[in-house]
């Protein structure tokens, strides 16, 4: 699987017909994969697309409010991670990929565990592929299936907002977790942005064989 990097949406070329979930065929506007920088040290993974991700097809879009994460573009914008001037729909990223745990989208309920299993052959090829520094688990479910997939930290000692905004020792990776933006308080978010500028600074880049960006 090569990547395309002239296309920062997914440039990986996964399915965008996959009915591996026929409940979620009947509800979604369009299979939404990864979004960003293929060669990135930040990988961001949320649970599943936003209502706005859903019709733009891009990973985390929306205004804000009760079902858009517009606080994580802002946030990105801040770190020097997001050109500020790109499209709402068309994100400017450098350094970072977004993605998440479900790729199709039912309005009325979250993923199943079924569903989030069949979506996991995709994860697993972005995480492989990108092979990022720091995984960014957005929300409690992520956290979990990637604490457990990722980390040798026992699943019942990862929860947030207890671990939002620390470092946690992974294989081969760190996770940073963040609370969903839009549920973020704005000192839980300055404590998030204050704690990701800290690890950006720092010589966050393991010696696990990559590649030169």
């Amino acid at each position: 699987m090569d990547a395309n990097q002239q296309s920062r949406a997914n440039p990986f070329g996964m399915d965008e017909e996959c009915q591996n979930c026929p409940a979620l065929c009947e509800t979604r506007t369009q299979v939404v994969h990864g979004y960003g920088d293929v060669g990135a040290d930040f990988l961001f993974v949320g649970e599943r697309p936003t209502a706005r991700a859903d019709e733009a097809g891009v990973p985390f879009a929306g205004a804000g409010g009760s079902d858009g994460d517009g606080g994580l573009r802002r946030m990105l914008e801040r770190l020097g991670l997001c050109d500020v001037t790109s499209p709402a729909d068309e994100p400017a990223l450098e350094n970072v990929y977004l993605t998440n745990l479900t790729r199709c989208r039912d309005p009325e309920r979250r993923p199943t565990d079924e569903e989030v299993g069949n979506c996991e052959p995709y994860l697993n090829a972005e995480i492989r592929m990108i092979n990022p520094e720091i995984l960014v688990p957005v929300g409690e479910r992520a956290l979990a299936e990637l604490g457990v997939e990722y980390t040798t930290t026992p699943a019942d000692e990862l929860s947030l907002p207890d671990d939002h905004a620390t470092r946690i020792r992974g294989r081969g990776f760190e996770l940073v977790p963040m609370i969903d933006p839009h549920e973020q308080s704005a000192d839980q978010s300055q404590a998030w942005l204050e704690a990701f500028a800290t690890l950006m600074a720092s010589d966050y880049r393991q010696t696990k064989g990559r590649r030169e960006r």
